[in-house]
């Protein structure tokens, strides 16, 4: 018996597009707890990745939308982010950061699209 089957993927982009929310969901929550929990917001936006991440692996209705919050919300961090850190370049390791600040922007952009594009595939697989 597959992985696959035993996870029951039924669409490898959707669950790559799962494995992303994880990986930033897990990251958000990191930067947070490095912090000392002052930065919140990242938090909050660790676990609607991870709530994201979850909807998508198993289908659910309200996943659709939160990929759209979603969206929005990463989109606006990501770039606001990237771009005080080009203008302040406080600290080594600028370009790695940036290169993985434009990757997430990206992934992010692509998750989207591509979850908006498949909505009824997702929506109508569950009555939920």
């Amino acid at each position: 018996m597959t992985l696959k089957s035993k996870l029951k993927i039924e669409s490898p982009a959707v669950f790559v597009f799962s494995i992303f929310y994880v990986v930033v969901g897990v990251a958000e929550l990191f930067v947070l707890v490095t912090s000392n929990f002052t930065v919140f917001y990242i938090g909050v936006l660790g676990l609607l990745n991870l709530f994201t991440a979850y909807g998508l692996f198993r289908k659910k209705r309200w996943s659709v939308p939160l990929v759209i919050a979603l969206f929005f919300l990463g989109i606006t961090f990501g770039a606001t982010t990237l771009y005080y850190s080009i203008l302040a370049q406080t600290f080594e390791g600028d370009l790695l950061f940036h290169v993985a600040l434009i990757a997430y922007l990206f992934m992010t952009l692509v998750a989207s699209i591509y979850v908006v594009a498949k909505r009824e595939k997702l929506q109508g697989a569950k009555a939920n």
